[in-house]
């Protein structure tokens, strides 16, 4: 063989070969080799070379050496060849083609028979070349014989890609379902700590009260306030998380003004900003419109902006910033603090209930991610996109992509918008 084809001795790029390996390459059960060895005997022929496309390896056989792995420096996909057809031998078209580029991979013949290895669907996975150097042409009987051996060997290793599948998949959900457990568990203990406080206080309320002067009452009222709210706005996280993983959630795209959605957020959280002492900015233009839920929308953008103020500093120097602009595609919302930052594990998990831990805002507020778990899902019903740009320390940036308004539909008008603004999804 010419030094286009170089032997291995050690495959180091075995993880690529992913059909091979289900077909027990280099294990007692290597299927390949056996293929090879019964079908160079039933064609009574010397060599055999068997490759599937994107594996790195030819795998080999002769009468001189029983298996082996080569590569080729100029390797190419041989099924334009086919034309259609199972199989090229001496009558097919493109047989002088093919016997051409064997001989400059350095497979030198006389004869030569190839064999295309395609599933039941009809795609090409590989081919199978014999070749040797005698000038007597194949029967039909030996070539219905390599057909059949080759259907016997496609069906294994279908049964074997399929069990796979169902092993990944299986392995797929159980680390969810962990993931899943784990998340709730983290959940009922955010849920559960706000009770010893409200336990506690409402009892110094309910046997205490005469004795606590006017600051003390208004100390304890806005604790209570601030800790039912937060946790009535969890579990309305939680729910509609719920409904929608559930499917249940109904999609009702509308054409309306990204200030509406925007305008009522700002209404809301502003009160939250100021006692935060961070300043947000609300800077959307009046004409944007997008063609989208817009509940689902409103919900988004809430989540987002009490994320960033959760997580901004209260020094006076913090700044959560709701903008948008138009694009091709539609229209881009974007969220920005000059907050805490994320690190690139947070980034990489943050739209996936899979948090190991909840994590603490500048003044001690729980999260434990689930309202961009929402975000997310609500994002991608509204066909849209929902992306993350964060530095430790430097803040964080959400973008919103949705779809530009429809022609067909009116625009909502403002007198129409029937959200109820006081309903806050914070907790995220």
């Amino acid at each position: 063989m010419r030094s286009q084809l170089k032997a291995i001795d050690q495959p180091d790029q075995l993880s690529a070969c992913k059909f091979s390996l289900l077909l027990g390459v280099y294990t007692t059960d290597n299927k390949i080799e056996r293929y090879l060895r019964v079908a160079r005997g039933i064609l009574d022929i010397n060599n055999a070379m068997f490759s599937f496309h994107d594996e790195p390896y030819f795998w080999s056989a002769s009468e001189q050496c029983d298996f082996i792995a080569y590569i080729a420096a100029n390797r190419k996909k041989l099924s334009p060849y086919f034309q259609g057809h199972l199989m090229i031998d001496q009558s097919h078209e493109n047989y002088e083609k093919l016997s051409l580029y064997m001989h400059n991979l350095g497979a030198e013949h006389k004869r030569l028979l190839c064999f295309d290895i395609k599933l039941d669907t009809g795609e090409s996975i590989g081919q199978v070349t014999f070749f040797d150097d005698r000038d007597d042409e194949f029967t039909q009987k030996k070539k219905d014989l390599l057909e059949e051996l080759t259907s016997g060997l496609i069906s294994i290793l279908q049964r074997r890609s399929e069990s796979e599948n169902f092993y990944e998949l299986y392995e797929e959900q159980r680390a969810l379902n962990y993931s899943k457990t784990k998340f709730f568990q983290i959940i009922a203990h955010d849920l559960r700590a706000p009770f010893h406080g409200l336990i506690g206080f409402s009892d110094v309320l309910a046997h205490e009260r005469e004795s606590l002067d006017a600051e003390s009452l208004q100390n304890i009222a806005d604790y209570l306030h601030d800790t039912i709210y937060s946790t009535y706005n969890l579990l309305e996280n939680l729910l509609n998380w719920a409904i929608a993983e559930g499917g249940r959630f109904v999609y009702h795209p509308i054409n309306f003004k990204v200030k509406q959605a925007s305008q009522i957020v700002y209404d809301v959280l502003n009160t939250l900003a100021v006692k935060k002492n961070i300043e947000l900015i609300e800077t959307i233009p009046a004409d944007l419109t997008v063609f989208a839920d817009i509940n689902m929308i409103t919900s988004v953008i809430q989540n987002l902006v009490s994320n960033a103020l959760k997580f901004t500093k209260t020094d006076g120097t913090g700044k959560v910033i709701i903008s948008a602009c138009q694009t091709d595609q539609g229209v881009e919302i974007t969220v920005q603090d000059t907050g805490l930052g994320m690190n690139e594990a947070q980034i990489k998990s943050v739209f996936e209930p899979q948090i190991k831990a909840s994590y603490k805002g500048t003044i001690g507020e729980r999260g434990t991610g689930l309202g961009l778990v929402l975000c997310k899902r609500f994002v991608d019903m509204n066909k849209g996109h929902i992306s993350v740009s964060s530095k430790k320390g430097c803040g964080t940036t959400f973008k919103v992509s949705l779809p530009k308004a429809n022609a067909t539909h009116q625009v909502l008008l403002t007198k129409d918008l029937n959200l109820k603004s006081e309903r806050i999804e914070t907790e995220t």
